[in-house]
């Protein structure tokens, strides 16, 4: 992957939003709050964290949301409502796989129901095949406790490695390369970094789910330090 020197987009997640239109199903917002349309119905990636239940402010007032963050070509966060059929669906699909599988590459894929309604469907991105749920009697989900089965099982760290994908391992090292590049990091300052906190000197010494936890550590660093600067830009 090329890396782009100069001027360009601060290197944050990009917010993928769901809602049922016409011609699509989710959609992202540009740096004047336009929506832009994203056509494709499936996002493939390595599910990195999940933010259930949680208060977000909007311009009609505070609401529940449902953050799934996922690293693909980029780091991605897919924001629905709470109580929303896709919710309802991701969660369920998410409950179903065991920790081995929710570490390896999922597609999250949209299909459009009636009305305004989106449900989610995930597949195995090797063998496509789906990850069946039973979507009966879905009103008497004890959402709180399905929230919480789904967030324990993603967001801790898999005592074991899980299996290697040397594809999306090479597309994640190059993305950290990125990230390292704009921080300013030299290989002396990666391998201390690593030795800390891994115990290990080399990012192809580190499991699946370790290169992914140190990319996106390396992103967050990134982008306070970018805030920072900004906040020290305006103090001036």
């Amino acid at each position: 992957m090329e890396i782009k020197l100069g001027f360009g987009n601060v290197p944050k997640p990009q917010y993928v939003f769901v809602s049922r239109e016409a011609d699509h199903c989710w959609y992202m917002l540009s740096e004047e709050e336009k929506h832009i349309p994203i056509y494709d119905k499936a996002l493939t990636g390595v599910i990195t964290k999940i933010e259930c239940n949680k208060v977000v402010e909007t311009k009609f007032g505070k609401t529940k949301k449902t953050d799934l963050h996922i690293l693909a070509e980029q780091p991605y966060i897919i924001r629905s409502g709470r109580d929303s059929y896709f919710c309802k669906s991701l969660l369920l699909s998410l409950d179903i796989l065991t920790s081995e599988q929710l570490h390896q590459p999922l597609t999250i894929a949209v299909s459009p129901g009636d009305k305004k309604v989106v449900f989610c469907t995930i597949y195995n991105p090797i063998t496509y095949q789906t990850v069946q749920i039973n979507w009966d009697e879905h009103n008497e989900i004890d959402l709180l406790s399905l929230e919480e089965k789904v967030s324990h099982k993603i967001n801790q760290i898999p005592k074991s490695p899980s299996i290697t994908n040397p594809e999306l391992r090479g597309i994640i090292m190059a993305q950290t390369d990125i990230y390292l590049k704009q921080l300013g990091w030299n290989s002396e300052q990666g391998r201390r970094y690593l030795q800390q906190k891994y115990g290990k000197r080399s990012r192809r010494e580190l499991n699946d789910r370790e290169l992914v936890d140190f990319t996106m550590t390396i992103l967050e660093i990134l982008c306070t330090q970018e805030n920072r600067f900004m906040m020290n830009n305006l103090a001036g």
